[in-house]
C-alpha cells in the first residue's frame, strides 16, 4: 500500500511538472517559471515541420537528442509550411477535413499531442505555432492555402487553447509574415482571444514576424502579446542582433524579447539571392540523397558553428531574453532522398550533431553560471575601438556590479574600464565556448585595464568572465 501511495504521489508530481507554465519577470525582462519564480533560459531549437513529417519514432529521437544538448524549448508548427494542410502528417492524416479549420481531424491532433506530452515529459517548453503565416493573407503568399478569416481563426484558436491548457507551451503566433492591413491584424487578434479563451489564460502569446523585423514593430502594444520575438533572419555574417534587442528594450510598456529566428547553421547566407523556388532547383548539384554535393554556386558561404555562437551571444548580452538555435536540415526535417526546400548538407538526423548545436549546452552552462536575469548590457565597460561585424565586442555587467561577461568573436586586444564593477579587486576566467572549458587568471586590480585573448590554433571566438572580491 505505501508503494502505490508513493508511485502515485511520484507521478503527480511528475504531471505538475510537465504543466509548469511560464510569467514575466517582476522586471518585465525575462521569463520565469510561474510556480517558483526562477528565471526561465531560453534556448530553443527550430523544428518547423515537427509534427508534419516525423512518426513518434523519430520524434522521440529528435526531442531526446535536443534534451540531452540542454535545449529548453522546441519551435513547432501545426499546420506546417511545406503544404501541411493538404499533404498528410506521416500517419496519413490531415488537419481538418474539407480543409475546413472548423472541422479539425481528432487522428491528426492525437499526433501534435503525443509529440507536446513527450516533450513535456522531457522538460522541454514547447512553442507551438498554431499555423505558418501563409494560411492568413499577407503580401509574401507561400503554399497555403488562405484559410483564415476573424471567425474561423477565433473559433481554431478557441479550440487548440482548451485541448492544450494544461500542457507546457507558449503560443507563437505569426510564422515569417508581417501584417498586411488592418483586416489581417483582426484575424490574429481573432486567433490570440480564442487561444485565451479556451486556454483560460495560462500560457503566453508571442508572434513570429517576418525577416529582419521584431514583433514590436507593429503588435507591440497588443493586450494580448506577452513578450517580443524578432527574427534577426539569414542575410549576412556577424548580423548585427543586439540592435533588434536593443530597439525592442526601449519600448513601452517594457515586454521580454527573444530573437526566435536568427541564422541557422549550414544554410546559405543569403539564400533567397540565390533561388527562384521552383521544383528541381539545382538537380546539377544534389545528390542522390538529397543534398548538395557543390558548394560552391553559393559564393557567401553557409553560416556555421561559430556563426550561431556569435549570434547567441550577443543576443543574450544585449539583453535578449532567450535565442533560438536553428538548423537548415532539421527545420525541413529533411529526410535522405527528399527535395529540400532551401539547399541542405545533411539529413536531419545527422544536423542534430552539427558543431553548433553541440556547443549550445555552454551558453546555457555559462549563463547559468552567471544568471543572465541579472546582468545589463554595458557597451561602455569596452573603452578601445569596437567596429561592427568580425570584431565587434559585446559586454553585460551585473545590475549590482558583482560581475561582467565580455565576448569577442575573434582573438584581438581590447581595453576594459573596471571601474563599473563593484570593488577594486578581482578574479576571472576565459571561457572557452566550443568546449565550456575554462582558464583561470591570476587575481588583479583595478589598472588591469588591456587585454589579449588567449593564444588559440584556429580564429576562435571568447568569453572573458570578471567577477568583483
Amino acid at each position: 500500500m505505501r508503494y502505490l501511495v508513493f508511485i502515485l504521489v511520484f507521478v503527480l508530481s511528475l504531471s505538475d511538472l510537465f504543466s509548469q507554465q511560464l510569467a514575466i519577470s517582476p522586471n518585465q525582462r525575462y521569463l520565469i517559471n510561474e510556480e517558483d519564480s526562477t528565471p526561465f533560459f531560453w534556448l530553443g531549437d527550430t523544428a518547423w515541420e515537427l509534427f508534419h513529417k516525423l512518426d513518434r519514432e523519430e520524434a522521440i529521437h529528435y526531442l531526446s537528442t535536443r534534451a540531452e544538448q540542454g535545449f529548453t524549448v522546441i519551435q513547432a508548427v501545426i499546420l506546417a509550411e511545406r503544404d501541411g494542410v493538404r499533404t498528410p502528417n506521416a500517419y496519413g492524416e490531415l488537419p481538418f477535413h474539407d480543409l475546413d479549420p472548423k472541422q479539425p481531424n481528432e487522428a491528426f491532433f492525437q499526433h501534435v499531442d503525443f509529440i507536446i506530452r513527450e516533450g513535456n515529459k522531457l522538460g522541454l517548453l514547447i512553442g507551438v505555432l498554431p499555423t505558418w503565416g501563409d494560411k492568413v493573407y499577407s503580401e509574401h503568399p507561400g503554399a497555403g492555402p488562405i484559410l483564415f478569416g476573424e471567425e474561423n481563426a477565433r473559433i481554431f484558436g478557441e479550440f487548440l487553447g482548451d485541448r492544450y491548457q494544461d500542457d507546457n507551451l507558449v503560443w507563437i503566433l505569426g510564422g515569417d509574415r508581417d501584417i498586411a492591413n488592418d483586416t489581417v491584424r483582426t484575424v490574429w487578434d481573432a486567433m490570440a482571444l480564442g487561444l485565451k479563451k479556451g486556454d483560460k489564460g495560462k500560457h503566453l502569446l508571442t508572434y513570429h514576424p517576418r525577416g529582419s523585423r521584431s514583433s514590436g514593430d507593429y503588435l507591440h502594444e497588443a493586450e494580448w502579446m506577452d513578450f517580443n520575438m524578432y527574427q534577426s533572419s539569414h542575410a549576412q555574417f556577424y548580423t548585427p542582433v543586439y540592435n533588434f534587442a536593443r530597439k525592442d528594450r526601449a519600448r513601452n510598456p517594457i515586454k521580454p524579447t527573444i530573437d526566435g529566428e536568427p541564422p541557422y547553421e549550414d544554410i546559405p547566407v543569403a539564400f533567397w539571392e540565390y533561388m527562384e523556388f521552383k521544383p528541381g532547383e539545382f538537380a546539377d548539384i544534389t545528390g542522390e540523397d538529397g543534398n548538395l554535393i557543390d558548394k560552391n554556386r553559393f559564393d557567401k558561404g553557409f553560416f556555421d558553428g561559430k556563426s550561431v555562437r556569435v549570434h547567441a551571444y550577443w543576443d543574450f548580452l544585449a539583453g535578449a531574453a532567450g535565442y533560438t538555435y536553428g538548423n537548415n536540415a532539421v527545420w525541413q526535417m529533411h529526410k535522405k532522398g527528399e527535395t529540400f526546400v532551401i539547399p541542405t548538407l545533411t539529413d536531419w538526423k545527422e544536423a542534430l550533431n552539427r558543431p553548433g548545436a553541440k556547443s549550445m549546452k555552454y551558453i546555457r552552462k555559462l549563463f547559468e553560471m552567471r544568471s543572465f536575469a541579472s546582468i545589463i548590457p554595458a557597451q561602455e565597460l569596452i573603452v578601445s575601438a569596437n567596429p561592427e561585424g568580425e570584431n565587434h565586442i559585446r559586454a553585460a555587467i551585473h545590475e549590482d556590479g558583482k560581475f561582467a561577461i565580455i565576448y569577442l568573436a575573434n582573438p584581438q586586444e581590447f581595453t576594459l574600464d573596471l571601474s563599473l564593477l563593484a570593488g577594486e579587486r578581482f578574479t576571472a576566467f576565459w571561457f572557452n565556448p566550443v568546449d565550456g572549458s575554462r582558464f583561470i587568471l591570476s587575481e588583479f586590480g583595478l589598472n588591469q585595464k588591456v587585454w589579449n585573448t588567449p593564444p588559440s590554433e584556429e580564429e576562435q571566438d571568447w568569453v572573458l568572465v570578471i567577477d568583483s572580491k
